[in-house]
């Protein structure tokens, strides 16, 4: 718990919002953001007592006499304010970290990082620990912000987070009892600088365990498996080529030697998906959930928005929804959950990676509609593989023709492969608006 210090907070946001009002009673706070912020949560901020000032250059704003600076999550380490920080030797931390320090010590925190599949298997987790009885919360990157009900979360109840590599990077004393690494793969390398340190800030979500916590891990990821070696938790695994504490076999999935489901019953398709149920199962096996609670989620979950979300039909042909796909490797997973004909939209922020990858899941895709900063990137990409492919300012009209050119039976996919940030605040807009053009196609 953070008392009577003078607290800097950089990047508004929700975290940034929620962040202040936690701390507004105790402390002085400024709150800086280089963007416009909404004007009702800037007055109530002020009627706090919190200072809020839009700046382009906020670290002309901070000098030694800060006790600590709360980063928002997506501002990174070579930010200026953030070096000046260290340089003054204020401490750095993020929003979870913040909250982390008012929350009860007898919580059982469970943490969900990974390249892919966190927002499903954390999804999962809580729906499963819900059915079963649990009082259990959702919270980190996803939903809520984890400071604006931490006061609510009481001893003994459950708290099931989403944690990504850009809030690993600045939490310290945060530690879950159960934590699970659904996989690593080489992405966000343009963030850390490295996919080294990219993988070392992964590594964090076993911060502080000792063998009284559980770790679940992916067997059949190298990396996740390499860079758990060393750890202090008790492991578990989970895989779908092999015998570990959960595994699939003969279409089903087994805990231990027990069948706790076929696959044929599960309303989530795709591999992939598999592979975040099993870890979900891992976690709440943990604190002994039946089966029947299990089963009951699995047959009736059909997915988490804006991750391969069905949209609709119009004139037969299937449109999906896939704007959480911000790398090729995500997008790969989406490939590979058809195999119908495919017209796939590609596009957003040009972080600099290439698309090669995703030339073996190309098979079944009949047209690219690219837009956005790396555009003519992707028509390059495609020319040299041989695919058509257009070229557009934007993603309505990359929906559009692909609506102008799928056939009955085909799918069209958004699937991005890049992150939003080139034209929308983030990926839930972008998917946001891609299912407000297939809406309006469907009236047309």
């Amino acid at each position: 718990m953070i008392k009577d210090k003078k607290v800097f907070i950089l990047g508004m946001a929700r975290s940034g919002y929620e962040a202040a009002k936690l701390l507004a009673t105790d402390n002085k706070v400024l709150v800086t953001d280089m963007n416009e912020q909404d004007a009702e949560q800037v007055k109530e901020l002020e009627k706090l007592g919190v200072r809020v000032v839009i700046s382009k250059d906020p670290s002309d704003l901070l000098d030694e006499s800060y006790d600590v600076m709360v980063k928002n999550p997506g501002i990174k380490y070579t930010h200026p304010t953030v070096v000046k920080a260290h340089e003054l030797g204020i401490d750095v931390i993020n929003e979870v970290e913040l909250a982390y320090g008012y929350m009860n010590e007898n919580i059982n925190i469970i943490g969900v990082t990974g390249s892919n599949g966190k927002t499903t298997t954390v999804t999962l987790i809580y729906n499963i620990l819900k059915e079963a009885g649990f009082p259990v919360y959702i919270g980190g990157n996803i939903g809520t912000p984890l400071c604006h009900f931490v006061k609510d979360i009481k001893e003994n109840e459950y708290l099931v987070m989403e944690i990504s590599d850009h809030q690993l990077c600045d939490m310290y004393k945060f530690k879950t009892n159960v934590s699970v690494l659904t996989n690593i793969f080489d992405v966000h390398t343009d963030f850390h600088d490295s996919h080294e340190r990219y993988v070392m800030t992964k590594k964090k979500i076993f911060n502080n365990h000792t063998k009284d916590d559980i770790a679940i891990i992916n067997y059949d990821n190298k990396e996740a498996v390499d860079i758990s070696k060393d750890i202090n938790s008790t492991k578990y695994y989970f895989s779908k080529n092999s015998k570990q504490n959960v595994y699939l076999k003969d279409n089903a999935i087994y805990y231990h030697d027990e069948k706790v489901i076929d696959c044929n019953d599960i309303k989530l398709k795709g591999m992939h998906n598999y592979e975040n149920i099993m870890a979900a199962i891992s976690a709440v096996k943990v604190y002994n959930v039946d089966n029947e609670s299990i089963c009951k989620v699995l047959k009736t979950f059909g997915g988490v928005e804006h991750r391969i979300e069905y949209v609709d039909t119009i004139d037969g042909v299937d449109y999906y929804n896939d704007s959480k796909a911000t790398n090729c490797e995500s997008t790969k997973i989406a490939l590979k959950s058809f195999k119908q004909p495919t017209l796939l939209i590609l596009g957003g922020l040009d972080r600099g990676h290439s698309f090669e990858d995703l030339t073996p899941c190309m098979n079944n895709v009949t047209y690219v509609a690219c837009y956005g900063e790396t555009k003519t990137r992707i028509k390059e990409y495609c020319d040299k593989i041989g695919k058509d492919c257009g070229i557009f300012d934007n993603l309505e009209k990359a929906t559009l023709s692909c609506f102008e050119k799928a056939q009955k039976g085909d799918v069209v996919l958004l699937s991005p492969a890049c992150a939003s940030w080139d034209q929308y605040k983030k990926f839930e807009d972008r998917g946001d608006e891609f299912k407000s053009i297939v809406n309006n196609l469907k009236e047309v």
